[in-house]
């Protein structure tokens, strides 16, 4: 027999329907539950699917609604007092965490002392009010919600530009503020690369893979799966790319998406190609002639674009630089001529092709005041040991190359292995920490960036010798290639300042700059996850204005 429950004013969110949904499929003599609220639009899903009752007739959207094929009437009446038990004992917070709840918006933004920001999982036909009322308190809206009429994610777009906020949504799955998860994100370490994503999973993928490659993010600005379309126009898109060109944490941007709409392409790629970072641009699904160009580094997959976001950044490790303008030049030392000769070739691509290298003297790469020198030559073991015996034909090199304030960059080869040095790094790590020192005193810096060639079984050990150089300030990159690109992101950055265009409004810096108060408005578990992340945070335990009709809460926010 067809059974239908209606219970009235019991506004439950999408997570405790679905825990509802749960408890109740496994009552005795039920065949089959559908639960929702009483929205017309899922009543119409219930006709569609044959579970019509009579009862359906007056609920509203705040009805919940339980419509179920039983055996027998006392199967009904067991149903009813599950309900009513579920309905009665509230799920206990995750952990035993003390989520602070409110039952208004203005009480909710008080809790945290001034909320910022808000992340919106609530039904999507009443998202365009609610995010209204947020703005209206200058409060940055990430809407976790579908089901958003394109019309008005563009006025709530527009608005948000106008008050110096950012509307991350509708549809947005994934975002990341301050190493804060918003809505689905993955613990990852904080760092320099800023994510800017019109892809949920795809921002996840990329963060994932930065982690594991050694590197961190700074933030992972989710834009909203229409936000590069046509209509859309790519507002909250061009907005985080400034943000995070201003952003101080940041260093490497990293956008993320499927192909935009031609027009919001092209405005989207000159302003990040204008960006005084570097900037990685996986766009799914694009082809380009070229993996750079316009300033912008065109990966093939999501690992890849992670992987030159790390090279570009350095790792978690990597110390930052303090150049001064007229540091201009690297310097290179190597003790293998293969991975000099792959140096020097990558230097020719990024810094234009080489002068006269005298080879006779080492030299694989010459150009201005850069230089790339195999102190592995003949011309330098000749009567002496090969330097990745004795170090000290290049310890002799550093301390000279640190001198010269015209040198930005000091890139090195570790070579580990039977044979080689017992302890390269130790060896180096002692020259560069007295050098950098003594620059520092100075008032000085100089980026010293470094690969190791070798691995965990070696007598040396990769791990000890990387532990080594990095407390010594060395930059260790995972590979020869990745730490001569790191080198000439150092140099391109050296003195760059965000274009005029970049300036970002005072809310939006701080969002980026401070640690955020939350209100979260809809799925109570996104709370429970920033809560034991450490944030500020409020469950908002929202009910839709005026019972859910429609014309009294467009009459109320007229007057509002």
């Amino acid at each position: 027999m067809r059974y239908s429950i209606v219970k009235p004013n019991t506004y439950q969110d999408s997570l405790r329907l679905m825990q509802l949904s749960n408890t109740l499929d496994d009552a005795d003599g039920v065949d089959r539950v559908s639960i929702m609220m009483g929205t017309s639009a899922n009543r119409e899903i219930l006709r569609g699917a044959g579970l019509d009752t009579a009862d359906l007739d007056g609920a509203g959207p705040t009805d919940l609604v339980i419509v179920a094929d039983v055996a027998d009437a006392a199967a009904g009446e067991r149903l009813v007092a599950k309900v009513d038990e579920f309905l009665t004992h509230r799920a206990p917070a995750a952990g035993g965490s003390r989520l602070r709840s409110a039952r208004s918006l203005e009480r909710a933004v008080d809790i945290v002392g001034g909320a910022n920001l808000a992340i919106v999982s609530i039904p999507g036909e009443f998202v365009a009010s609610e995010v209204h009322r947020l703005l209206d308190r200058k409060i940055h809206a990430f809407v976790f919600s579908d089901n958003v009429s394109i019309s008005d994610e563009l006025a709530l777009k527009r608005r948000a530009r106008e008050c110096g906020l950012l509307v991350m949504g509708p549809d947005c799955g994934t975002g990341l503020v301050r190493g804060l998860p918003l809505a689905f994100a993955n613990v990852v370490h904080e760092g320099r690369i800023g994510l800017v994503g019109a892809s949920g999973t795809g921002l996840q993928e990329v963060m994932a893979h930065i982690d594991r490659l050694g590197g961190g993010v700074s933030h992972a600005i989710g834009l909203g799966g229409r936000d590069l379309s046509a209509e859309v126009g790519g507002i909250t898109c061009l907005q985080a790319l400034r943000a995070l060109d201003t952003d101080v944490g940041t260093d490497v941007v990293v956008l993320v998406g499927k192909p935009p709409a031609a027009r919001v392409r092209e405005e989207v790629l000159g302003v990040a190609g204008a960006l005084s970072k570097p900037v990685v641009a996986m766009l799914l699904g694009e082809r380009t002639e070229a993996d750079v160009a316009a300033d912008i580094c065109y990966p093939r997959t999501l690992e890849e674009a992670a992987r030159v976001a790390v090279e570009l950044a350095g790792t978690r490790s990597s110390r930052r630089i303090a150049l001064r303008p007229e540091q201009r030049w690297i310097k290179a030392l190597y003790t293998g001529g293969t991975l000099a000769a792959e140096a020097a070739a990558l230097l020719g691509d990024s810094l234009g092709p080489a002068g006269d290298a005298d080879r006779r003297a080492g030299f694989l790469f010459r150009s201005d005041g850069h230089e790339v020198i195999d102190l592995g030559d003949d011309v330098y073991t000749r009567g002496r040991p090969h330097p990745m015996i004795d170090p000290a034909v290049r310890t002799a090199r550093i301390a000279a190359v640190m001198d010269d304030p015209e040198n930005a960059v000091l890139l090195l080869d570790v070579v580990l292995g039977h044979g080689a040095h017992p302890d390269p790094a130790g060896v180096l790590a002692a020259v560069i920490g007295d050098g950098l020192a003594g620059l520092h005193a100075r008032g000085r810096d100089l980026a010293v960036v470094a690969s190791v060639c070798g691995t965990e079984g070696d007598p040396q050990s990769a791990s000890a010798q990387t532990r080594t150089l990095e407390r010594a300030g060395v930059a260790v990159l995972p590979s020869n290639a990745a730490a001569v690109r790191y080198a000439v992101a150092i140099l391109r950055r050296r003195g760059a300042s965000p274009v005029a265009t970049s300036a970002t409004p005072e809310p939006i810096r701080r969002l980026l700059a401070e640690p955020p108060r939350i209100v979260n408005i809809g799925l109570r578990g996104f709370a429970e996850n920033l809560l034991q992340m450490g944030a500020q945070v409020v469950q908002y335990d929202w009910r839709p204005v005026a019972g859910g009709d429609r014309r009294l809460q467009s009459l109320i926010d007229a007057l509002s």
